[in-house]
């Protein structure tokens, strides 16, 4: 069925059987729930839905990057979190109150896979496993909230900005080499800081071996980033030698 999906590539299989809602989904379900799903392509600032739009799809990111949002009253945008391929979204909102409470913006060009929240919902009533799957990637999103909310009232600016580059490392060691997967002034906003809070994070960030030179990074020690992430005072009042 994978294959028949018009605009599917044959890398995307993997990231459809990986994501936690489908892992281990019983595969007669897999199969309705993908004879009824579509492939999108969205340019880049192109809107997937907005804030308070019927809910009636979700989305599996198959390239590219979201950013999910938030409008306050005054009109100020809280970027809530930045989707990454492979990941699920949008598939919590179609409960409740059936309304999106984010808006989906494609921050580059950007592939989904579309599934309908009839056809969801058609599945979840026909196997009780479909509704356990759901359940259980729930789950693991709200551990995943908590963990955020923790970074953003107990840790430091310092301490954000690393714990968001320590999950980009390639791998551990020294001398490690990336590139940011965003802009800075997006990266900024999704750990709740201004975007000269965020640089001044990065320069802190020198004194253990972190240099940033526009989006590339290098870390020469991954270890001791991962310990200033972990320390009480974020690094303050402490030399952290080379």
């Amino acid at each position: 069925m994978l294959n028949r999906l018009k605009g599917l590539k044959p890398n995307d299989l993997e990231a459809v059987r990986a994501a936690p809602l489908f892992r281990r989904m019983p595969q007669p379900a897999m199969d309705k729930l993908l004879a009824s799903a579509s492939v999108m392509a969205v340019p880049r600032f192109g809107t997937l839905f907005f804030q308070d739009e019927q809910a009636d799809r979700f989305f599996l990111l198959l390239s590219g990057s979201v950013k999910l949002s938030r409008l306050s009253a005054d009109g100020e945008e809280a970027v809530v979190s930045l989707v990454e391929p492979g990941q699920v979204f949008a598939e919590a909102d179609m409960f409740s109150s059936a309304r999106y409470p984010l808006s989906a913006e494609a921050v580059e060009p950007t592939r989904v896979l579309v599934f309908t929240a009839e056809e969801f919902f058609r599945c979840m009533r026909a196997d009780p496993e479909v509704a356990f799957r759901v359940v259980e990637a729930l789950s693991q999103r709200i551990r995943g909230f908590v963990q955020q909310i923790e970074h953003l009232h107990v840790r430091s600016s310092p301490q954000r900005v690393a714990s968001f580059l320590l999950n980009l490392c390639p791998e551990a060691g020294k001398d490690v080499h990336f590139e940011l997967p965003f802009e800075k002034s997006l990266i900024a906003r999704r750990l709740g800081m201004q975007p000269e809070t965020f640089s001044r994070a990065l320069a802190k960030l020198r004194k253990i071996g972190v240099e940033t030179h526009g989006a590339a990074v290098f870390v020469a020690n991954t270890a001791k980033l991962k310990e200033f992430c972990a320390s009480d005072d974020g690094g303050a009042g402490r030399s952290w030698k080379q």
